[in-house]
């Protein structure tokens, strides 16, 4: 049934425009260059180079200084085919004296009633942090999704300044998707993607190439970035990267910090521009899709000129790990209501254009505007603009589009199970006050106690779970912060199933390094016995039977990026195969991963493990059916 998006929703966002001084649609949607590194010598690196760059995000705001990957953003679309290994030298060419794009501040937190200051220009007055502007270019690139060695990874720590490369060789042996890469600095990964360092990468291979999808100028890729910008003392914009958030906690008494909320901004921008237009033909398309925002998740609508929704156009395809088995229709019914999409997702997206010769279609997000999990004190106001579609008249020397949607598009999936022989995990991700932490939400570790009795409860650390077959387990935490002993040794070409936990009402997107993940299913738990002033259960986290939670169509394919909503469990399974080394799983929350949701764990030949004597490193442990 077609919706009408309620006029609230489009009021608030013209209000939201006269703030900002900017009008939507304006801007013609910029396409990122193509790279296509040769496939001869491997020996040959590709140099792809971090420069300082001045970008027009729109016609009426002054060139914004940024950071980018060859000098654009986003960077170069870069493609290859599977199985072409390649080397890219990520060369460092931002000048020792150059500027910090970004300006950085923390504001209060305003009464209730009041709208949040993340949703305006300027920063009201504050200071900027003298720690941030003094920041210099270092930096570490992350192919997101890739499956290479440890060293290729970008592990945080290894970040390069100028003049420096950062050499990564990528095997590209996967089947044909949409990896992305970016930014990972160790503490600054936050501030650095906000500058400009992220693109998207594309390995194609024979089974994708034999459906005959949409290509060259109907294949687009579509890098969604929530901004912010500063004003002049006149109030009006001057174009200058603003990351402000809002502070909750003035002092937290672990780091003596102030605590704040992610970041997120008034301009969703599209391949670097805010708010643009595409001229497109009566006609199939393909748009590759990537949230690289900081922190916002989008619920997508795509709505007519009168607002209206509009469905039946719209198919995803693939997701993060590549095709899906068969198309997904984006209805925005019961099933699917918007295309919901959170930082580090990606949607392969066919849309048929060619009942709209002559109109416009518009892509709105019907999402809050506060930061996750931070309750909006004006009951849920919107940011519906993101971009539109103008459709050309259709003329004579416009030929039909043959194009057909197909029935099935990777007849090599496979879906797993628990047939298959796999160790288990349990991953807790916790409120931020929990005792002795650091006032942001944590990842802990947990093992099986072997005998309860031994344990006194409630403990912090320890937490008690009751499971769908009515047993209590108790588990004791071994890791909460990224420094804590390794916890996680995995023997190479095994599969695990990881169970994701969370206490806390917010959405988490939990990000696995190197593997290709399926969802198993979703359950609900009352997490109430949880008490954060203890760190741990005064009474079992237990299972709720009467709450169903069906996996979303689109999320039953390869992915490595996960949304785990507060209150429950989230399992995924996955095969680590591929390459060895030390790699990381972390919150895509920018400033969560900045801030202590991160992890490391190390993938080694099963032949060796053997010999390894930490405790608990099989795999094993942390066992939730």
């Amino acid at each position: 049934m077609i919706e009408r998006v309620t006029e609230e929703l489009v009021s608030e966002g013209d209000a939201v425009r006269a703030a900002g001084e900017l009008e939507p649609f304006v801007s013609p949607l910029p396409v990122p260059p193509v790279l296509r590194p040769g496939s001869g010598d491997v020996l040959q690196e590709t140099e792809i180079a971090l420069r300082p760059t001045w970008v027009r995000m729109h016609p009426k705001l002054p060139p914004t200084l940024m950071w980018g990957y060859g000098g654009s953003v986003p960077g170069p679309t870069i493609e290859v085919r599977r199985g072409q290994r390649v080397r890219i030298a990520w060369t460092n060419r931002i000048p020792r004296e150059s500027e910090y794009p970004v300006t950085a501040v923390e504001v209060p937190l305003r009464p209730p009633g009041t709208p949040p200051a993340t949703t305006e220009p300027g920063r009201g007055g504050v200071e900027p942090n003298k720690d941030v502007a003094a920041l210099p270019a270092w930096s570490v690139t992350h192919l997101h999704g890739a499956q290479t060695g440890g060293g290729n990874d970008g592990w945080a720590d290894n970040a390069v300044g100028h003049g420096d490369a950062q050499l990564s060789e990528y095997p590209n042996d996967h089947q044909a998707v949409q990896w992305w890469y970016h930014d990972h600095a160790m503490n600054i990964t936050r501030w650095n993607v906000y500058a400009g360092l992220y693109g998207t990468y594309l390995v194609r291979d024979d089974e994708e190439d034999a459906l005959h999808l949409p290509s060259g100028e109907r294949e687009i890729p579509l890098l969604l970035a929530d901004r912010n910008l500063d004003t002049d003392e006149d109030g009006r914009l001057n174009g200058r990267l603003l990351h402000k958030t809002v502070i909750v906690q003035e002092k937290n008494p672990e780091t003596g910090k102030p605590v704040s909320i992610p970041f997120s901004g008034p301009y969703t921008t599209v391949n670097g521009r805010i708010w643009p237009y595409v001229d497109v033909d009566a006609a199939w398309y393909r748009f590759r899709l990537v949230n690289a925002s900081n922190s916002r998740i989008y619920d997508l609508v795509l709505v007519d000129e009168d607002n209206n929704v509009v469905p039946g156009v719209m198919h995803q395809i693939g997701s993060d790990g590549g095709l899906l088995p068969r198309p997904v229709p984006v209805d925005f019914d019961e099933s699917l209501p918007t295309l919901t999409a959170a930082p580090a997702e990606r949607f392969d997206l066919l849309v048929d254009f060619r009942a709209f010769a002559g109109r416009k279609l518009r892509l709105v997000n019907k999402g809050p505007r506060q930061a996750p999990g931070v309750p909006d004190p004006e009951g849920g106001v919107r940011y519906p603009a993101v971009m539109e579609f103008r459709v050309r008249e259709c003329g004579d020397e416009t030929g039909a589009d043959a194009f057909e949607l197909p029935a099935v598009l990777s007849g090599s999936f496979r879906r797993l199970t628990h047939a298959v022989e796999h160790g288990h995990r349990l991953i807790v991700l916790t409120p931020p006050a929990t005792k002795g932490g650091g006032g942001h939400p944590e990842i802990w570790e947990m093992a099986e106690v072997e005998d309860p009795g031994d344990v006194q409860v409630p403990t912090e650390g320890v937490i008690q779970l009751t499971g769908p077959d009515g047993k209590t387990k108790t588990y004791r935490r071994t890791a909460r912060t990224f420094n804590d002993g390794l916890g996680f040794t995995i023997a190479e070409g095994s599969h695990e199933q990881w169970s994701f936990l969370n206490l806390f009402p917010i959405v988490h997107p939990m990000h696995i390094h190197l593997a290709d993940f399926q969802l198993l299913g979703r359950d609900a738990y009352d997490v109430s016995g949880f008490d954060p002033a203890i760190g741990g259960t005064r009474a079992p986290i237990a299972f709720d039977p009467d709450t169903q939670l069906p996996l979303a169509p689109n999320e039953r394919g390869y992915k490595d990026v996960f949304r785990v909503p507060g209150g429950q469990i989230l399992r995924v399974m996955g095969r680590f195969d591929g390459a060895y080394g030390r790699f990381m799983y972390h919150c895509h929350l920018l400033e969560h991963e900045d801030m202590g949701m991160m992890r490391p764990f190390v993938v080694m030949p099963k032949e060796a493990l053997k010999f390894d004597h930490g405790a608990g490193h099989g795999g094993h442990e942390g066992h939730t059916g």
